[in-house]
C-alpha cells in the first residue's frame, strides 16, 4: 500500500508544507507591517495626541506665572527696603484669592524673610533641611517653577504650585513670589486618556523624574508606587526613566510570552515622563484567527483534495489491473492473468493431494462465421460462449480466454472423468444455443459447435506439459469431426 500510494503521501505532505508556509509566511508579514504601523504610526499619533492633552494643564500655570510676571509691586516692594508691609500683605492676599490658593508667600533674597500675607512668618535658614527647597530654587535657571502635589492614596496629582522669581531692572535676584495648593482640574484629562486607553487598549502612565506613577488610567495590579514594580514593563523601567527625548520614543518587551509596544516622551513643562504601554497580542489576534482559519480551511481543502485524488487514482488503478488482467470483450481473465492463477492452483492440489484438470476449448469453424457474418457477430459469439461458460461452470472453477478462439478452463478438485463430463454438459450446450437470439447482427439461426481437450494434471508436472496434453486431446477433437470432447491420459 506505502509503495503504491508512497507518491500521494508525498503530494500532501508538500501540500501541507507550501500551504502551511504561505500562510505563516503570509502572518508573519502582516504582523510585521502591523507591528511597524504602530511603532511609526499609530503610537506616535497617541502620543501626540495625549501630549497636547496635557498642555492643556499647563495653561493655568503658565497664566498664573505670567500674571506674576507682569506685576511689579513684589519687585518695587523689594527694592524699596521691604518697608510698608500692609502693601506686600495685601498684594499676598489678593493673589492668592484670586487663584483661589492655599497659601501665597514672598521670600526676600536681602533679608530671607518670608512673608505670607499676614506677616513674617519665617526667616529661611541654609542650615535647616525644611529650607533647602528654598536655596535649591535659587539656583534654578528657569525664571519660574510649578510643582504638582498628588494625592498620597491615588498617586493622583491633585494641586499644583508656582514659584517665580523676582529680579531688578538688571535680572539680579531679589525674591521670590509663590502660590501653594492651587486645584488642579483632570477631569478632562481623565476622560480623554480613558477614551484612548479604551479604544487603542493600552495602559498609560505618567511618572515624575524618579519614574514614581503620578497619574494612571492603569487597573488592578498595574498600579504601583513606581514603575519598576509594574509587572512586565519593570523590565525597561531603567529606560523609561533615562529617557530624555521630547519626542516619542519606541521600546518593546515581552511578559508572559505576550509582547508589548512602548511608546515613552518627556514632558519637560510638567517634569514628567509619558509612558503608553501597548498590548501587541490584542492586535494580533485577528491576524491570529484568520491564520487558524486558513490554517483549518487549507487543512479541510487539501484532506479533501487527497481524498478525492485517492479514490480516483485507486479506481484508475484498478481499471488498469483490471485491463491488464481482464479481456476487455469477453471479461474474463486473459492469458497472463491465468498463469499466475494456475500456478498457484498447482501448488496447491499438490498440498491437498485433489486432483485438477485443464480444458482447452476451440470454437469450431470461428474464422468462417468472421469471413461469413463479420467481425462483430464474431466478437458476439466469443461473449455468448464466455457467458454460457460462467453459467455451466461450478463457482471454484477459473475461465480464461487463451487467445483468439480459444479458452482455457481450469477445473479445481476435479477428477478427468468428472472433467470430462463437465465439459460435455458445456459443449451440448453450446452446440444447442441459438446464438442469434442475443443479437441483431443476424437474422437467421446461429449454431455454434466446439472442440475441447481434457487433461489431468499429474504430480509435478510444468503447466507447459498440462497446455500441451490438453492441446493434443483438442486436436484429436478437431481431427475426428469437430463437435466432441476428447481427454488425455
Amino acid at each position: 500500500m506505502l509503495k503504491k500510494y508512497g507518491w500521494l503521501i508525498w503530494l500532501f505532505v508538500i501540500l501541507v508544507i507550501g500551504f502551511t508556509g504561505t500562510s505563516l509566511a503570509s502572518f508573519f508579514i502582516s504582523k510585521t507591517t502591523l507591528t511597524n504601523t504602530l511603532n511609526e504610526q499609530s503610537l506616535p499619533v497617541l502620543n501626540d495626541s495625549i501630549y497636547a492633552e496635557t498642555q492643556r494643564l499647563m495653561l493655568r500655570p503658565n497664566f498664573i506665572s505670567g500674571q506674576i510676571a507682569s506685576s511689579t509691586v513684589a519687585r518695587d516692594w523689594l527694592l524699596n527696603g521691604e518697608e510698608e508691609p500692609e502693601q506686600i500683605n495685601q498684594y499676598l492676599k489678593d493673589l492668592k484669592n484670586k487663584n483661589n490658593a492655599l497659601t501665597s508667600y514672598l521670600i526676600s533674597d536681602q533679608t530671607r524673610h518670608l512673608y505670607n500675607g499676614v506677616g513674617i512668618a519665617k526667616t529661611m535658614n541654609s542650615a535647616d533641611p525644611i529650607d533647602n527647597w528654598y536655596f535649591q530654587l535659587r539656583n534654578l535657571k528657569a525664571p519660574y517653577e510649578i510643582n504638582f502635589d498628588s494625592d498620597p492614596l491615588t498617586h493622583d496629582p491633585t494641586s499644583f504650585s508656582v514659584n517665580y522669581k523676582v529680579a531688578d531692572t538688571n535680572g539680579k535676584l531679589i525674591g521670590i513670589v509663590g502660590l501653594f495648593g492651587i486645584k488642579l482640574n483632570l477631569d478632562n484629562l481623565k476622560g480623554t486618556i480613558d477614551a484612548y486607553q479604551q479604544n487603542f487598549h493600552s495602559n498609560i502612565y505618567f511618572l515624575n523624574k524618579q519614574g514614581d506613577i503620578v497619574f494612571s488610567t492603569a487597573k488592578g495590579n498595574d498600579r504601583h508606587d513606581n514603575i519598576s514594580g509594574v509587572n512586565g514593563i519593570k523590565n525597561i523601567s531603567a529606560q523609561i526613566v533615562a529617557n530624555q527625548k521630547n519626542t516619542a520614543t519606541s521600546l518593546e518587551y515581552n511578559a508572559d510570552g505576550i509582547s508589548h509596544l512602548v511608546s515613552i516622551r518627556n514632558i519637560p513643562d510638567l517634569g514628567w515622563q509619558l509612558v503608553i504601554d501597548k498590548n501587541l497580542d490584542d492586535e494580533l489576534k485577528p491576524l491570529v484567527n484568520v491564520l487558524l482559519v486558513n490554517l483549518a480551511v487549507g487543512g479541510v481543502m487539501t484532506l479533501t483534495l487527497m481524498v478525492l485524488a485517492f479514490f480516483t487514482i485507486k479506481k484508475y488503478q484498478n481499471k488498469l489491473e483490471k485491463s491488464a488482467t481482464t479481456d476487455t470483450l469477453t471479461n474474463l481473465l486473459n492469458r497472463h492473468a491465468f498463469d499466475f492463477i494456475f500456478q498457484q492452483a498447482l501448488l496447491d492440489a499438490e498440498r491437498s493431494r485433489q486432483p485438477m484438470c485443464a480444458v482447452l476449448l476451440d470454437i469450431d469453424f470461428f474464422k468462417k462465421i468472421n469471413d461469413k457474418q463479420g467481425h462483430q457477430v464474431g466478437d458476439h459469439v466469443l461473449k455468448e460462449i464466455a457467458a454460457i461458460a460462467k453459467r455451466s461452470l461450478r463457482e471454484s472453477d477459473v475461465i480464461c480466454r487463451w487467445g483468439g478462439e480459444e479458452f482455457l478452463i481450469l477445473l479445481k478438485n476435479c477428477t478427468l472423468e468428472k472433467a470430462t463430463s463437465i465439459a460435455e454438459n458445456l459443449r451440448a450446450t453450446i452446440a444447442n444455443n441459438d446464438f442469434s437470439r442475443t443479437t441483431d447482427l443476424t437474422r437467421t439461426r446461429l449454431s455454434i459447435t466446439v472442440s475441447m481437450g481434457v487433461a489431468e494434471c499429474r504430480d509435478s508436472e510444468t503447466e507447459d506439459s498440462v497446455f500441451e496434453r490438453a492441446d493434443q486431446a483438442l486436436a484429436q477433437a478437431k481431427e475426428n469431426g469437430r463437435n466432441s470432447v476428447y481427454f488425455s491420459e
